[in-house]
């Protein structure tokens, strides 16, 4: 049996990058998924073991719909993904009011909206595990960012979204650990996202812009965003019952490490 056999799970932002990553990875590990996104994948897009529903986590209507209809689907659920969020650039003098509410209410509030539509099955899941004696395999994860409590250059709204996001998560977890609801986060490095892509396309030099991000990551690479997803499911899992009120570094080490910059390759000697 694989450690998800039997789960039933939802994931939004499920339809690219990393939350694809997240539901391709569940499903692989025996998880029953529906894909929560604005824009699920269409018929002919559309994977084994996926099934595809319309949320908009800024609405809070949309958002209990895509949960219903998620139940409906899978019979159920025990697992939430917390994974859609929006990116946003520039200093704090340069994002406007609009900006800091639409970053904060999908990121933050979004995440609190999924929660609380979910919770009542996610109890229901932990209950009934629980009265068999049985490990609750009910439990939260969202996708935060290093950015939540390292600074990074122009990104005051994001980085301020994705620090509350954290915050949020402890909290969550303090209030439904007693429950049998664990609610973890992972914190993600610079990842190789379509998001990343659109980003590193608009630089004068995109190129450049991509060595130097590969530069600032201790391992030299990006995250790969099967890398979140492996970390995702983990703490997804019963087997990780002890792990509750996380935030799990995915970062290439960009976080705790601290490396002296690269030397230049030195030519070879000639010897005579």
């Amino acid at each position: 049996m694989s450690e998800l056999d039997g789960v039933r799970a939802v994931v939004t932002g499920g339809a690219s990058g990393i939350g694809r990553a997240v539901a391709r990875a569940l499903v692989e590990r025996g998880a029953a998924v529906a894909s929560l996104d604005l824009r699920p994948l269409q018929a002919g897009d559309q994977e084994p073991g996926i099934a595809e529903v319309v949320c908009d986590v800024g609405d809070d209507a949309s958002v209990r719909a895509a949960v219903d209809r998620s139940v409906e689907l899978l019979g159920g659920l025990d697992v939430v993904v917390s994974n859609a969020g929006i990116g946003s650039t520039g200093g704090v003098e340069d994002v406007d009011d609009d900006e800091w509410h639409r970053v904060l209410d999908v990121n933050v509030v979004g995440a609190a909206r999924l929660v609380r539509a979910a919770l009542p099955h996610l109890r229901a899941s932990a209950a009934e595990a629980l009265a068999a004696g049985r490990p609750s395999p009910a439990a939260v994860v969202c996708t935060g960012s290093i950015g939540g409590w390292t600074g990074l250059v122009q990104r005051a709204a994001y980085n301020a979204s994705k620090g509350a996001l954290h915050a949020l998560v402890l909290a969550m977890a303090a209030d439904l650990v007693r429950e049998g609801v664990r609610v973890n986060a992972v914190a993600p490095g610079t990842a190789d996202t379509p998001w990343v892509a659109r980003l590193l396309s608009q630089a004068d030099d995109p190129e450049a812009a991509r060595a130097a991000l590969m530069a600032r990551q201790p391992t030299g690479r990006l995250v790969a965003p099967a890398q979140v997803a492996h970390a995702i499911c983990y703490l997804a899992s019963p087997l990780a019952g002890a792990t509750t009120g996380s935030v799990l570094q995915v970062d290439g080490g960009a976080h705790s490490l601290v490396l002296p910059p690269r030397q230049p390759a030195q030519p070879p000697q000639e010897t005579a």
